[in-house]
């Protein structure tokens, strides 16, 4: 695998049964909130069999209009910030924490291509971010190498090591 390809399932998988034991040994579930992975995180940890013991669930929220209605993502942040950025993503890991009631929470919002990006947010540009209860949340941008599906996997593998080391 080179990184302009990305990782393969199989590595995610590997990477989602990882960070399930961790959640299990300390009795934690995780959510997800997905915009550019059009929940592929989710379909990674439901993968491994028994991850409904640890996960919650997952809200794929591909719109503003979904990351408003479903997340509770302020409207002025969206329009201030735009759906690709640090505090639209921390908004989207507070509100899976308090939609489905997780320990943890991730969000990933970001621009996959091949088309959609600028020069202040190219192709490839992912942010992250994690709610954890009780703690601060999190964020972190990524700017992915490769083509659309290289730039999503690429968006779920850190998103589960990341997700493993809040665990950890």
């Amino acid at each position: 695998m080179t990184l302009r390809e990305g990782p393969t399932q199989t590595a995610l998988e590997r990477s989602a049964r990882a960070l399930g034991e961790l959640l299990a040994e300390r009795g934690w579930r995780v959510a997800t909130a997905e915009s550019c992975t059009g929940g592929w995180i989710a379909q990674a940890i439901t993968a491994i069999a028994g991850s409904s013991d640890w996960f919650d669930g997952g809200l794929v929220t591909y719109s503003n209009q979904a990351k408003i209605e479903l997340l509770d993502v302020a409207p002025m942040l969206l329009e201030r910030h735009g759906a690709v950025s640090a505090e639209v993503a921390a908004a989207m890991a507070e509100g899976a924490l308090r939609k489905l009631g997780a320990d943890l929470a991730c969000a990933v919002t970001g621009v996959a291509g091949p088309g959609g990006g600028s020069a202040a947010k190219p192709v490839g540009t992912v942010w992250f971010g994690f709610a954890r209860g009780g703690s601060a949340t999190r964020t972190l941008m990524h700017r992915f190498p490769g083509d659309r599906r290289a730039v999503r996997a690429q968006t779920v593998a850190v998103a589960l090591e990341e997700l493993a080391a809040q665990a950890g």
